[in-house]
């Protein structure tokens, strides 16, 4: 049997952390008997090159920026294997690219497009426990690559479905998935599972404990992903396919309950304060126009959120959508020329927006959902500047400075808190 484990740079910061981790990897090694572990870079140390790189120079070429934030990683893997071979436990570090980890060429946000397994495999039957730096990879013409935010998560699950893992464990500083952040909502509940589509929702609108590729990649090839503290023995939350309605009672801690169809659909609050919003007025209401808009912001890799078009008047129509807030200059000189060459009035940017948003399975087919999650904002005098929906998400574009207190209002209106989690009650 093989498992994966990823330990995040706070469980890696120091010396004293990077042995309490081999300990706890040797521990473990006592009743598994294939261990790969991905590790992130050490604490701050990714920011500390960033910071270093805009030292040098004001304009960092992508390609170099890659091999240089690809060290980190190196580091902590090459000191992991150097503390399990001190405790007489057999391990090996590897690259990414020694673990046949192969990416497309998009420097700084570059995507898996295969794994040879290999020399994993021959290291495993070895009896070494594989040591991987996670977050990077390499092209095919063998240059370094980074896969941008949450990349080590990725690389974790990627390397659980091609060896097929029966599980992947992320090791980091919370101790699991809660109905909200603990840091905004004390209140906040952690649940000990919650199925692949609505941590992939969470994960997207804003909640940080794992990145949405990482979910996606363990949702399309079945690895259950359990993501735990790496400094507290407990039970973490499973992240998995629940196939039965489960009542949000029993798939919370320290509860019991029996699925129910009378429940609270919500099983989270997700926000996200890395919002900005572009609105092209007066665009000619005409098809292809969205074409011209958007194919050159996906090409430029720029994720597009939510999409906002008023009804047509006298053959012109507003057009608003949302960007990461850091994207948004890079997305202004994009469609700027672009909304002038096609007759626009003007373009205008706005930043400090945030969104927020409920999750759950269920909620699209459940009435009053979308009228509570209003009335609480509503009450605490937020204002709503965009809504976009899925079948278990609602989301709201609100200003950037409420969205602690929208967090707190819709965790208290939905009895997130509550440990039986009752049916919505008027």
């Amino acid at each position: 049997m093989t498992i994966v484990q990823k330990y995040g740079g706070s469980s890696l910061a120091s010396a004293e952390r990077i042995r309490a981790v081999a300990d706890r990897v040797a521990r473990r090694r006592q009743v598994e008997e294939h261990i790969v572990v991905v590790v992130s870079a050490m604490g701050d140390t990714t920011d500390g090159l960033i910071q270093l790189a805009r030292q040098v120079t004001d304009d960092p070429d992508d390609r170099e920026m890659d091999l240089l934030l690809s060290t980190g990683e190196l580091i902590s893997c090459t000191l992991m294997a150097m503390a399990l071979r001190a405790r007489g436990v057999p391990a090996i570090s590897l690259s990414g690219g020694q673990a046949g980890i192969q990416t497309d060429a998009t420097h700084s946000r570059a995507r898996i497009v295969a794994v040879d397994s290999g020399r994993l495999k021959r290291e495993l039957d070895a009896g070494r426990i594989v040591i991987v730096a996670g977050f990077q990879g390499v092209t095919e013409a063998a240059d370094v690559t980074t896969l941008g935010r949450g990349g080590s998560d990725t690389t974790a699950v990627a390397l659980a479905a091609i060896l097929r893992a029966s599980v992947c464990e992320i090791y980091t500083d919370v101790d699991g998935v809660y109905t909200a952040d603990p840091r905004i909502e004390p209140r906040a509940r952690r649940l000990l599972e919650i199925d692949y589509e609505e941590m992939l929702e969470l994960a997207q609108q804003g909640a940080r404990v794992m990145h949405p590729r990482a979910v996606e990649l363990g949702s399309v090839y079945g690895i259950p992903i359990l993501v735990a503290s790496s400094y507290r023995d407990r039970p973490g939350t499973l992240i998995h396919r629940i196939d039965e309605p489960t009542d949000r009672a029993s798939a919370s801690e320290g509860t019991g309950g029996t699925a129910v169809e009378d429940r609270n659909k919500v099983s989270g609050i997700a926000h996200d304060h890395n919002v900005a919003k572009i609105t092209i007025v007066g665009v000619p209401d005409r098809p292809g126009i969205a074409t011209e808009i958007f194919q050159p912001l996906a090409l430029a890799s720029i994720s597009v959120d939510v999409i906002v078009q008023n009804t047509g008047l006298a053959g012109v129509t507003d057009l608003s959508f949302t960007v990461a807030e850091s994207d948004l200059q890079r997305a202004l000189r994009l469609v700027e020329p672009i909304a002038e060459e096609v007759g626009a009035r003007r373009v205008v940017g706005n930043k400090d927006l945030a969104k927020v948003s409920i999750v759950g399975t269920g909620i699209h087919s459940a009435p009053g959902y979308a009228a509570r999650m209003f009335h609480a904002l509503a009450e605490r005098k937020i204002n709503i500047d965009m809504i976009t929906t899925s079948e278990i998400r609602i989301t709201c574009i609100i200003a950037q400075e409420q969205v602690e207190d929208a967090v707190r209002a819709l965790h208290g209106a939905f009895q997130l808190e509550q440990p039986d989690v009752p049916a919505l009650s008027e």
